[in-house]
């Protein structure tokens, strides 16, 4: 059973609380709060507070991965109606878990997801919501992913697993571009040919 007030709970919680928040910023809505200072745990010690920051980093890094894709905030959109209440907001919520596999990049896509559905309901004029997300999703991590993230090791062990994500990423990212690179360069090259077979049949 998972242990709540643990530090693995308050880890969790403060930075659930910074990606919502950080996501509600960068669009300019930073006037809309997530959750005022005493209605939510604080980390209690300066290791606490680094692997926050660090997490949050890691977290935005993959997130943005899928922002770029596009699917994520359309899938978003359309559920944006649907939010008014705890049920239909973890049917949302178990489609990153589709197939029952707890992993550290699906609770990092989930707090990533949390925060891009923050801005959505903003965006919709429904800034009420946001603290009901936020308070939705801590119960959803609390009953669901807590036990799992105590067993295996804690947000500490999460580290390893999320930089191999974003290692991951990246080179499937440069593969994509290099690819890119090679078909235009191999149009160039085709182009050339082409241009100079004709001016010698001139």
């Amino acid at each position: 059973m998972a242990c709540v007030g643990t530090s693995d709970d308050r880890v969790g919680e403060v930075l659930l609380n910074r990606v919502m928040q950080e996501q509600l910023e960068e669009v300019l809505y930073s006037e809309v709060l997530v959750a005022h200072p005493t209605e939510t745990q604080e980390v209690e010690s300066d290791q606490e507070q680094k692997m926050v920051l660090q997490l949050a980093v890691m977290i935005r890094t993959i997130g943005d991965a899928f922002k770029k894709d596009g699917k994520l905030d359309d899938a978003i959109d359309g559920m944006v109606g649907q939010m008014t209440s705890k049920t239909n907001y973890w049917k949302l919520v178990e489609k990153v878990f589709e197939d029952g596999q707890i992993t550290w990049e699906r609770i990092a896509v989930l707090f990533y997801v949390a925060g891009r559905i923050a801005v959505k309901v903003v965006i919709a004029n429904l800034p009420q919501l946001v603290k009901a997300i936020l308070k939705w999703t801590l119960e959803y991590f609390r009953s669901k992913l807590l036990d799992w993230i105590q067993k295996h090791g804690g947000w500490v062990n999460s580290f390893a697993a999320l930089a191999r994500v974003q290692v991951e990423r990246m080179s499937s990212m440069r593969a994509r571009s290099s690819g890119l690179i090679l078909v235009f360069l191999g149009g160039v090259i085709l182009g050339s040919v082409i241009t100079w077979k004709l001016s010698r049949r001139t």
